[in-house]
């Protein structure tokens, strides 16, 4: 595989920032890092293109990076933040289904939530149309020049996916990792992780679990995503040690083989 591009689509969370009506210092920050869409990233290798999660703001998120084609998409898990862009893959699926590869338990909501995109006859026209494929913890599967492994993450008490593609590994939602996979976060070039604040959260890291998380694991370099309004870019950014930093919209990382 050329060498990977990760794009951060979007770095916040569920309610992105600046939050509805929230008048705090990030939410007014005239630091453009600190306005943020919900969290997706994009990962390119030569003319390949492959999307983690689909945004309530996918549209807008997708005209600002220039997607214009897509091999597959990879879902982490179903809930609304991840989730509900879902139908803006229309675009993507002109003459083809789009290959989409997630957990059963999302492929159920799919099917229940958007059960127009699994029916249609024709693969054109207002809705889009998928091949869903059914992700197995730990198996391999190849997706154009991207090795994908699925990693199961608690996220509370329920479990979803991280992924590992080369020496590139994306966490988000993660408030603990099961024993049998902490092997998979070994070895990394660059670990992408979730820190949604300071303070403990029943189902997300805080920034000091994100933090013990990459030292443990010995990632070369970290960046934190899935930030919420408590977070100030630039102030985290100062009290990080040197191999871990702040994600934002749309930092662009390349990722040696």
């Amino acid at each position: 595989m050329k060498d990977l591009k990760v794009i951060f689509l979007g770095t916040g969370t569920s309610h992105g920032i600046p939050v509805i009506g929230c008048k705090c210092d990030v939410c007014t920050s005239s630091d453009p890092r600190d306005n943020r869409y919900r969290s997706s990233i994009l990962l390119r290798s030569g003319e390949h293109s492959l999307l983690i999660d689909t945004t309530p703001e996918f549209r807008l998120q997708a005209l600002r990076a220039d997607v214009t084609s897509l091999d597959a998409v990879l879902y982490t898990h179903d809930h609304a933040d991840h989730f509900n862009g879902l139908d803006d893959l229309r675009v993507f699926c002109h003459d083809k289904a789009l290959p989409v590869y997630c957990r059963e338990d999302v492929k159920a909501a799919i099917s229940e939530r958007f059960s127009y995109v699994l029916t249609g006859d024709t693969v054109a026209g207002g809705v889009p149309h998928f091949e869903l494929d059914s992700l197995t913890p730990y198996k391999e599967v190849e997706i154009g020049p991207f090795t994908v492994i699925p990693i199961p993450i608690l996220h509370g008490k329920r479990e979803i996916f991280a992924f590992r593609i080369g020496n590139f590994a994306y966490a988000t939602d993660c408030s603990e990792v099961p024993s049998q996979s902490i092997p998979y976060f070994k070895n990394l070039d660059t670990l992408v992780v979730g820190a949604l604040r300071y303070w403990p959260h029943p189902t997300h890291y805080s920034v000091f679990e994100a933090k013990a998380f990459v030292e443990m694991v010995g990632a070369k370099r970290a960046y934190f995503t899935h930030l919420s309004h408590n977070v100030s870019h630039q102030k985290l950014e100062d009290e990080l040690p040197d191999n871990v930093h702040v994600a934002y919209d749309m930092l662009t990382l390349t990722i040696g083989s």
